[in-house]
């Protein structure tokens, strides 16, 4: 497992935009898929983007057009740019991490906030 450490939420108005950032510990990095997950409150936890060790992406179908994943494996660092926010946007943001052969995400941020609203 490796730890991470995210960054980037906070308070923005409907169609603002935000990057989130998530860096790792460890050496490992480029081998590790990465992940954003959120959790609005009231719901259970949602897969929102994923990216490859190949970079290789995936989205839910409520962020395709709105948000991008990325990894800088230099900086040991996964990003989440957010565009034409919406208040259901509004969530607990979490970095997610796992080794190519693992099934589920084993490492997991602390969550930072992203609060859509006028």
């Amino acid at each position: 497992q490796v730890q991470l450490v995210e960054s980037g939420g906070g308070l923005v108005q409907p169609g603002g935009s935000l990057r989130l950032s998530c860096t790792a510990s460890g050496s490992a990095f480029s081998l590790y898929t990465m992940a954003w997950y959120r959790q609005a409150p009231g719901k259970q936890r949602e897969f929102v983007a994923s990216i490859s060790s190949a970079g290789t992406t995936n989205y839910a179908v409520s962020v395709k057009d709105r948000f991008t994943i990325s990894r800088d494996n230099a900086k040991n660092t996964m990003y989440l740019q957010m565009n034409s926010l919406k208040p259901e946007d509004t969530a607990v943001y979490y970095c997610a991490a796992k080794r190519t052969i693992s099934i589920a995400y084993g490492s997991w941020g602390q969550g930072t906030q992203v609060t859509v609203s006028s």
